[in-house]
């Protein structure tokens, strides 16, 4: 039996090169925060989300499978970016499993809901899994701007996707479960019809808070405002969400601001506060963070969204070199990719010598917060074979110039 049961997995991986061909040429369906909603809420069918998902999980997953293959080769051979390639395989094969299954058997969409939670719990180091890649391969070869913007754009997309991926299983297996969420009780799966964005703001905030006081024994205090647009002047100050989404990119903006106030005012017997600005309009919902750390310089600024750039080891256990505010350097571009998820963005302004002022713009009408997904096509293919080429402008040179060496003439 297990001699058959062998050779029976043995056949379903041959063909997973040709399913991933299959269904990668199908692009995914993207979702509005209306339509997610709207489902849960009125339209709660069990049947219908089934059909939908599993063909929809294996275009997803095909279409980021098939840049994952375009990959360096160096780098796809890394321990670690094999070991996520095999989750990957893994899990489409298992969703694979439910293509011919009859939706209207009560047991098979028990199955589903099953095999749901177990690709979510398996999917859930990738992040860091994929960071380790990274660093095994920097550590093995010479690094050049062509590949690593290729890597860039490549996590970029992969990441999105993987947040993707995680908000259909998580909406399916939130609303099917059969379970209420006792924190968020009105929730509609992972999403909130009501999220209060000063509540996200003051949670995020205390979290970091948490952290900031235990390594450093202090923090800066938080000034809270919100601000409305005269038409929506006695509406409470809230959208339709997901509130783990915007907790994520606070906090992370409240670790980057707490850490640099207390090291830039170290020798001060008082820190400048962290200001919040909430901002609700007719099109944007917008939340400015502003602190008073220093700032950076303008150069880094888009260094900071770098995986290449920013990855860093992870410190040992015990190890105290590293504050744990530092983060592992991905916090940053993670949290962009969750702002325009929904269509939104995350942007810094910073000024040396000051402070910096991070954004986050939401989408203020459930209708304009559709997913951003990307699509492997020839544009996608063609953005993986951009070469060296000569830049178009000058580029400044750093030792100074001798002007000697011209003649005036007479």
């Amino acid at each position: 039996m297990k001699f058959v049961r062998f050779i029976m997995k043995n056949a379903a991986l041959a063909s997973v090169p040709k399913h991933i061909e299959h269904f990668s040429k199908f692009s995914p369906s993207p979702l509005s925060m209306k339509q997610f909603l709207d489902f849960g809420s009125i339209n709660a069918c069990e049947k219908t989300s089934f059909v939908f998902l599993r063909q929809e999980l294996p275009v997803r997953l095909s279409n980021i499978m098939k840049e994952i293959n375009l990959l360096p080769n160096r780098l796809l051979t890394t321990p670690s970016v094999q070991m996520v390639q095999s989750w990957y395989i893994q899990s489409l094969m298992e969703i694979l499993e439910f293509l011919d299954k009859n939706p209207d058997n009560f047991k098979v969409l028990g199955e589903f809901v099953d095999a749901l939670v177990t690709i979510r719990n398996r999917h859930n180091d990738v992040v860091p899994t994929m960071a380790q890649g990274i660093i095994e391969y920097k550590e093995t070869f010479p690094q050049d701007p062509v590949t690593n913007q290729n890597i860039q754009y490549f996590l970029d997309r992969f990441y999105m996707s993987r947040i993707s991926i995680r908000m259909l299983i998580n909406q399916h297996t939130l609303i099917f479960d059969g379970t209420l969420n006792p924190v968020h009780p009105n929730t509609i799966g992972s999403i909130d019809p009501h999220c209060e964005i000063a509540d996200v703001v003051q949670d995020a905030f205390h979290s970091a808070k948490m952290l900031c006081d235990q390594y450093y024994l202090r923090s800066p205090d938080l000034i809270l405002q919100e601000m409305c647009s005269k038409k929506k002047k006695n509406l409470p100050m809230s959208i339709v969400y997901v509130p783990s989404h915007l907790y994520h990119m606070l906090f992370e903006l409240f670790k980057n601001a707490m850490r640099a106030t207390i090291e830039t005012h170290d020798n001060s017997n008082t820190l400048p506060p962290i200001q919040v600005m909430v901002s609700l309009g007719d099109e944007d919902m917008s939340i400015k963070v502003s602190d008073k750390g220093g700032g950076v310089p303008f150069r880094r600024i888009e260094n900071l969204f770098s995986y290449m750039f920013s990855t860093a080891p992870a410190p040992q256990i015990g190890e105290r070199t590293r504050p744990p505010l530092a983060g592992f350097g991905y916090g940053l571009p993670i949290s962009r990719l969750y702002a325009q998820y929904f269509q939104g963005d995350l942007q810094l302004y910073s000024m040396e010598g000051h402070g910096t002022d991070a954004v986050i713009y939401l989408k203020a009408l459930s209708t304009d917060s559709i997913e951003r997904l990307p699509v492997y096509n020839k544009t996608a293919l063609k953005n993986y074979k951009v070469s060296q080429e000569a830049d178009d402008w000058c580029i400044p040179s750093k030792e100074p110039l001798d002007l000697s060496i011209y003649k005036v003439p007479k």
